[in-house]
């Protein structure tokens, strides 16, 4: 068994995670924070590489870990072309493309990457990758926008909300190919999913500009009060894309990122945090109630994961306005080391078979 490690990566803007299973016994685990200091200062991601390579190497040598043990290795997947969600044998189109940043520079681009590297240097190991968030399930119809210069696309928390849809779909002893299930992901981002038999025919992109707010980012806003704001002068390119994605939602209304102290400053008696608290669930509703119109009233259950999961106040806030739909099953914070090595091993045990990137 010691032979049969599975190493997972998952490398972040600010911080490297790794985690190392022994089958679905997680034996390690370590979060490596980085300092803007120790990062290259280069827009080109891949210029860190061989610092994160390194560092994680270390890691492991320091907690006793052979990587002559390990036999898989899965790295979060990056901004690549758009792909059906699965699990990706790294090979060189998929390099490539990594390399590249088709869709963008996101330090998720290492984690294929720097997976195969370590593959490659022992004598029998795979290195995959597995639901990037560039999943792209979406129904022809769901693409259309309004205008076709501005086609609808999917950039969505794909890795935890596959993950949670398949662990519900065990826990009630069915195929989640055979469920019709709304799956909200609540953090930094929020996404919510139509799941119909295993595919995402619909689901807001999270990472900049629709669906409900969330703690960093402004979601759907009034269109053309954004152009001309735009071209108001006051602000820069640069400075739009932060207002949308990092500085908005709770940042801009409250000065902070993180939904817990706003909880407890609307229990404190903050009005003002309360309205904004309330809001950001009332704009999830919204969505959970829109993703039940694309499943033609035909819901197995809502699930609701991610670490604002964990606030009682805001998950009941959104449950009194969708209960009436279907069941509520709530999945709070997210496990994407255990997603992605869990894939891995699915691969591993011929329960699934690995997709080809082309």
């Amino acid at each position: 068994m010691d032979k049969d490690l599975i190493l997972a990566i998952n490398p972040g803007s600010t911080s490297t995670k790794i985690a190392v299973f022994r089958g679905t016994k997680e034996i390690f685990l370590k979060n490596i924070r980085h300092s803007c200091d120790e990062l290259p200062a280069s827009a080109i991601i891949t210029d860190q590489y061989e610092f994160r390579k390194n560092i994680i190497l270390k890691e492991l040598e320091h907690a006793g870990i052979l990587i002559s043990n390990i036999s898989l290795v899965v790295g979060r997947g990056g901004l690549v072309k758009p792909i059906p969600s699965g699990v990706y044998e790294i090979n060189d189109a998929l390099i490539q493309d990594l390399k590249a940043g088709v869709l963008g520079q996101h330090a998720s681009n290492l984690g294929g990457l720097i997976a195969h590297d370590i593959a490659k240097s022992l004598p029998s190991a795979r290195a995959f990758i597995a639901d990037p968030v560039v999943v792209d399930e979406l129904e022809p119809i769901a693409r259309i926008s309004g205008h076709p210069l501005l086609e609808r696309i999917s950039i969505f928390h794909a890795l935890n909300q596959k993950a949670i849809a398949r662990q519900h779909a065990k826990s009630i002893s069915k195929r989640y190919e055979d469920l019709n299930l709304i799956v909200a992901h609540l953090g930094g981002g929020i996404s919510v999913g139509a799941h119909y038999r295993g595919r995402v025919i619909d689901v807001n992109q999270a990472l900049d500009g629709e669906g409900p707010f969330s703690p960093e980012r402004s979601g759907t806003l009034p269109v053309w009060s954004l152009v001309k704001l735009c071209f108001s002068g006051k602000y820069s390119q640069e400075e739009i894309r932060k207002m949308i994605t990092g500085r908005g939602g709770f940042v801009a209304y409250l000065g902070t990122n993180d939904a817990y102290e706003v909880e407890k400053r609307a229990a404190a008696g903050d009005e003002n945090a309360q309205l904004i608290h309330d809001a950001m669930a009332y704009q999830v509703a919204k969505e959970i109630g829109a993703m039940s119109t694309v499943l033609k009233g035909e819901v197995d259950a809502i699930l609701l994961t991610g670490g604002i999961a964990y606030g009682k106040p805001f998950v009941e806030a959104v449950s009194e306005r969708v209960r009436h739909i279907a069941p509520i099953f709530v999945y709070p914070g997210e496990d994407e080391m255990r997603a992605l090595a869990m894939n891995g091993l699915m691969v591993q045990n011929g329960e699934i078979e690995a997709k080809v990137y082309t």
